[in-house]
């Protein structure tokens, strides 16, 4: 493998913002450079000058759903993971609501070779927590996969852990990360008995908020909490959807010091209550795309640390099933390959720096989940490297469009940024709208 120089970018990183170059050897990162670059590294290197654009450590994504296996006609692992890379994705992790679901040891040595084979991006995926499968998951070992899938009374998939005390054995138990979905699916229910007596059948979308309302989720996660500190469990809240939420969580830039550390989801950084008038059941997620003062909370959370990394729960159905009826259509959505535009616009309405966005996007990831050296701009570590232009404009369009399900719910945006370039260990997998499909992502591994 060529020595690639990567010259004269703004390069964004550990919160700072410099001109420089980075030299990729082997794979890894050879060399930062400050300023300018001496004749002999440029002469024994492959020049790419990316100069007056932006360089920073390659987006992981630690929720995905790629739908591989059982449910291809969606996605899978192929497709998606080139929508990733050409959304500045290199890492990303993949929940275990697949059929059949990921509750065994086999299962997820079946997900890993796959991947194996057809990931463009590095790859783990979590074992999901059931009721009797405590054992199963402590057979595994911790250096080799990501962590465990709670779903804490209410559930995507068949996948539930909603026995007390097989809960506790695994909050106490547990010899990795939990990532808990949180919401309390009696009030779901309570929720969705009362709208049905109201529309029947007919359910606007826009009373998907107030199904799967603030107190449903407020009321697991802070059960979550409960059980967690009782246990000191290392737990992790997916997919924080409330300002209310907020307060059970802890302000701190370092998110090593957490026991509880959070995420926050494109889609809820974006849309609001008052777009689902546009968009109907395009932006039917789970938990619910709420209030705009919950939408203002998470970003505000962002900015203040007390919600820990972005992500994109990215699940993709087909435009047949988002097309159904509210009661017929599922929740979820494809959002890999915009979701680095979509904040990098929030960085143009001034809601977020870049240094916080590479923050929460590249390096918390990383340092959350120990991920072996990825997620930074440093000397020895894998070169997961994303250049963009942050003066470009893209229209989002069905023909620029990588998804498997072809649509995506910002079809006919125009973003004032777009990807240029992407590298996965040292290899150049996204080339300014073309895809390089010749060279496979590796299996993350985990400092634990």
């Amino acid at each position: 493998m060529d020595r690639i120089l990567l010259k004269d970018a703004t390069i964004i990183n550990e919160g700072d913002s410099f001109t420089g170059s980075v030299l990729i050897n082997n794979g890894f990162i050879e060399d930062i450079y400050r300023g300018s670059v001496t004749d002999e590294i440029m002469d024994s290197s492959s020049v790419i000058d990316v100069s007056e654009k932006v360089l920073m450590p390659g987006i992981i994504d630690d929720h995905v759903h790629f739908r591989d296996p059982g449910l291809t006609y969606k996605a899978d692992i192929f497709s998606e993971s080139g929508a990733a890379v050409a959304g500045g994705i290199t890492s990303f992790m993949e929940m275990p609501n697949t059929i059949p679901e990921v509750t065994t040891k086999t299962r997820l040595e079946d997900k890993f070779s796959i991947a194996s084979e057809r990931s463009l991006a590095n790859y783990s995926f979590y074992i999901g927590a059931t009721n009797d499968n405590l054992k199963e998951i402590l057979s595994l070992d911790p250096k080799e996969v990501c962590g465990i899938k709670a779903f804490l009374g209410s559930s995507t998939g068949n996948i539930i852990i909603n026995d007390l005390d097989s809960r506790k054995d695994l909050f106490l138990n547990a010899n990795m990360l939990i990532s808990a979905h949180c919401e309390d699916d009696g009030i779901i229910q309570d929720n969705l008995r009362q709208v049905k007596t109201k529309f029947g059948k007919n359910i606007p979308p826009e009373y998907h908020p107030v199904i799967r309302s603030e107190e449903a989720c407020y009321r697991s996660s802070s059960m979550a909490v409960d059980l967690a500190t009782k246990c000191n469990t290392r737990l992790h809240i997916a997919h924080i959807s409330t300002a209310r939420e907020l307060g059970l969580l802890e302000k701190d830039s370092i998110p090593q010091k957490k026991r509880i550390t959070s995420e926050a989801c494109i889609h809820h950084l974006w849309f609001d209550e008052n777009d689902y008038g546009k968009y109907g059941n395009r932006i039917k997620w789970n938990p619910a795309v709420k209030g705009e003062h919950d939408r203002e909370g998470l970003l505000q959370g962002i900015n203040d640390n007390a919600i820990d990394l972005i992500a994109t729960d990215h699940a993709p159905h087909t435009a047949e099933e988002k097309g159904a009826t509210y009661l017929k259509c599922p929740s979820g959505g494809p959002m890999v390959q915009h979701s680095l535009v979509a904040m990098l616009e929030l960085y143009h309405r001034k809601k977020i720096s870049l240094e916080k966005i590479v923050d929460k996007m590249c390096h918390a990831p990383a340092a959350i989940f120990n991920i072996d050296k990825r997620g930074f701009i440093r000397k020895g570590y894998h070169a997961d490297i994303v250049i963009t232009d942050i003066n470009a404009k893209l229209k989002v369009q069905k023909d620029n469009l990588l998804y498997k399900c072809a649509w995506s719910p910002f079809e006919g945006i125009e973003f004032n940024s777009k990807v240029i370039y992407t590298f996965v260990n040292g290899n150049l997998v996204y080339d300014n709208g073309r895809l390089i499909r010749s060279e496979k992502g590796k299996k993350l591994l985990f400092n634990r």
